[in-house]
């Protein structure tokens, strides 16, 4: 696995949604869109008002190549063991791990406790 990893908590809050008869969304404020054979699944910044689930991120700063094995794994696994769910979109530079908005200084603990750095 990837060692320590400096990441940074991404400012705004997210909201994931499924749109089963959707191809590409209405609008254009999303931040990620994922197409599948069960539909689009859509990452965009929550509004303060938002119902629902929130989810909150972080973001690798100098994250590496995105060819270097266990990177990810070094972020998630952590999670997992601490049975926080993740959503996760990655990017030519660096993976946004997403967690329940409740959950972020829980999730911000466990990172810590495994070795990574993370900006406030």
């Amino acid at each position: 696995m990837t060692g320590s990893q400096r990441l940074r908590i991404v400012p705004s809050q997210f909201a994931v949604d499924h749109l089963p008869n959707s191809t590409f969304p209405e609008d254009d404020d999303w931040i990620a869109l994922v197409r599948a054979p069960e539909g689009l699944t859509v990452i965009r910044e929550a509004p303060a008002w938002a119902e629902g689930e929130t989810w909150r991120g972080f973001y690798g700063v100098d994250a590496g190549s995105p060819n270097a094995p266990g990177t990810l794994c070094a972020l998630i696994g952590p999670l997992a063991e601490s049975s926080i769910p993740v959503f996760v979109a990655s990017t030519f530079h660096a993976d946004l791990v997403l967690v329940p908005a409740h959950r972020l200084a829980e999730a911000s603990a466990v990172l810590r406790d495994a070795g990574h750095r993370i900006a406030d």
